[in-house]
């Protein structure tokens, strides 16, 4: 197996400065270089011209030519493109030798699995759950599994709303699933409904026929391709997944996500009287009365730390607690008749 890795061929090679510069111009114009005349004429130290004279042999851009015996060689200007040519064609081959490589490699794993899915779903196979670490090859799994799902995903993106370069992605991938006929439905949070970019790419998604709704809090990260294979977060590698195939397991999560979906609202952007925003408050109210600590609620509830404080003190003016603690208590506190 070959190794993967950069061709060292061309990582070591200075940069070109403007005396170098200067000095090839004149060794071209010239024909080779003459380092005495050229330091004369471009009122250069010749120790600089000697130092342009390695940087541009090193480049190629001037090639020794042997002189009579026991004469200095005569360094020759060397059209660019040829030096080009003869700088970059090693590492160019060497990169076309690790990319066949890694086709090989590709090829000749993705042929053992056929065997895999046979036996996955036997206790003997040991592979109704896979650990991945790296956050590159979580990705490649994804991108594979959204390339070969054929019926439906499932998708539960907890945490409030997500970056726009990442919607963006998304979308591009989304939509060639549904133009493939595969039917998707993803629960957000209430507090995508507040941000712009979530806003736009619902509009998209769903223009293309994607069902997109909305919960206060969410059981749980995940993403189901056609009720076979589910991704879920490690619980300890912050970029890593399990990819889980169980068929036992699969069924759970999935009957997690439609019994999450049936209690989910339709998403629709955030406005004036959006009962969304008193679900949030009741589910805060909730989150105190457990004791909870404002971070916490707010990683829960998918919103920023200030957002959340924000909303736990108009929570407590409207108790008229003086205290988390005193609103904590009230909110526990039976009400009187």
């Amino acid at each position: 197996m070959g190794h993967f890795g950069p061709p060292a061929a061309t990582t070591d090679l200075p940069g070109l400065d403007d005396t170098d510069v200067r000095v090839f111009q004149w060794a071209a114009r010239h024909g080779g270089l003459d380092p005495a005349a050229a330091a004369d004429e471009l009122d250069l130290d010749p120790g600089e011209v000697e130092a342009a004279a390695a940087v541009l042999t090193r480049l190629h851009l001037l090639r020794p030519l042997p002189g009579p015996d026991g004469a200095r060689p005569q360094l020759i200007a060397v059209p660019p493109d040829l030096a080009v040519a003869s700088l970059v064609a090693p590492a160019e081959a060497e990169l076309r030798r690790q990319l066949a490589d890694a086709e090989r490699v590709r090829a000749e794993l993705a042929a053992l699995g056929p065997l895999y899915a046979r036996n996955a779903g036997r206790p003997t196979a040991g592979g109704a759950l896979d650990e991945v670490l790296e956050l590159a090859a979580v990705i490649d799994i994804i991108g594979r599994l959204t390339e070969q799902c054929r019926t439906e995903v499932l998708t539960c993106q907890p945490g409030g709303p997500r970056a726009p370069h990442l919607l963006e992605q998304a979308f591009a991938r989304d939509l060639a699933m549904i133009r493939r006929g595969v039917r998707m439905r993803t629960l957000y949070q209430h507090t995508s409904r507040r941000h712009a970019p979530t806003q736009e790419y619902v509009r998209r998604i769903t223009g293309a026929g994607a069902e997109v709704r909305t919960l206060t809090a969410l059981f749980g990260r995940m993403i189901a391709f056609d009720r076979e294979v589910v991704i879920i977060p490690h619980h300890e590698a912050y970029d890593g997944a399990v990819i889980v195939r169980d068929p036992s397991t699969v069924a759970y999560l999935c009957a997690v996500f439609d019994h999450s979906w049936t209690l989910a609202d339709p998403y629709a952007p955030s406005c004036a009287g959006d009962s969304s925003l008193g679900e949030i408050k009741e589910a805060i109210v909730r989150l105190l009365a457990e004791g909870m600590k404002d971070e916490m609620i707010a990683r829960r509830l998918g919103m920023s730390l200030r957002t959340c404080r924000k909303h736990i003190a108009e929570i407590m003016d409207a108790l008229g607690a003086a205290s988390r603690f005193q609103a904590g208590y009230l909110t526990r506190a039976p009400r009187p008749e």
